[in-house]
Parts: structure tokens; sequence; C-alpha cells
């Protein structure tokens, strides 16, 4: 089963929004991911419907932020994204009277619901401003410092 990686990828596409000036293409985003441009405007779409980036057609068009990197939290894209379900994990549901399988389900949907609970009020409390801050910090940390005279 393959991941959902919508989520992290467009993370990482908001930082680089909030890093440049200029308006990134459909195609300059789909090149940075590895993917095609119409599943870049597929996905940016969901964001762009809450406000999250925006859109502009023509010569200088592209795709730009709509809202402050501190006015985001990685919640906001996850449930702009539509994502339901944060766990690939399923129930059995092949004899659904059997007693065992009730059993073995009520306690892996109350352990699926309480760490779905938590994860998304991390997510929550984390805007994409502490990402980009964090990038910053690594970044710093790789760049060679430069010895004055």
């Amino acid at each position: 089963m393959r991941n959902d990686t919508r989520l992290s990828r467009m993370l990482h596409v908001l930082i680089h929004m909030g890093r440049h000036e200029e308006r990134a293409t459909s195609q300059t985003i789909a090149q940075m991911l590895g993917t095609n441009p119409v599943v870049v405007r597929r996905t940016l779409g969901l964001l762009k419907e809450k406000g999250y980036v925006r859109s502009e057609k023509g010569h200088q068009g592209g795709w730009a932020l709509g809202k402050s990197l501190s006015d985001i939290t990685l919640l906001d894209i996850h449930n702009a994204l539509g994502t339901s379900s944060i766990f690939a994990v399923g129930l059995s549901t092949d004899h659904p009277q059997c007693l065992v399988e009730q059993a073995v389900n009520a306690a892996l949907t109350q352990a699926f619901d309480d760490a779905q609970a938590l994860l998304l009020e991390r997510l929550g409390n984390v805007t994409l401003a502490q990402l980009a801050e964090d990038f910053d910090e690594r970044y710093r940390g790789v760049m060679p410092t430069q010895s004055h005279p």
C-alpha cells in the first residue's frame, strides 16, 4: 500500500512559497515534486478553496501564498486536503456477528481514535512559520561560517 504523501509534499511547497517573492508555476512545482502539473493544480486547488494559496493566470501567473505562514497550521492543510483518516490500518469486518471480531474492533477503534485525536491536536499546534524557522536554523547549521578580517 502506498503512503499518502500529499500533506508533507504540500507543506514542503508552501514553505518554499513563503521563502520566494515570485509566483511558482504548476510546472516548476511539479518538477520539484517529481509529479505532473495537473496533480499540482488539483491539489493546490484544494488549498485555494480555503484561501491558503492563490493563483493568477498569464505570463506572470502562478501560485503564491494566500495567507501568512504564521496563520496556517499543519492541521489546516491536513483538513484542506480532505484526508479522512491518518491511519492506513483497517478493521476486519468479514464476520460482523463474531464476538471476538467485535471485541478486537472495539479495542482497535478506541486506540485509533485516541491516537488520531492526539495527532490532530499536535498538528493544530504547529504553524508553517514554525517549520520555516526550523528550516532557517538547519540552513544556518550547514552553511559555512565566514570569517571577517
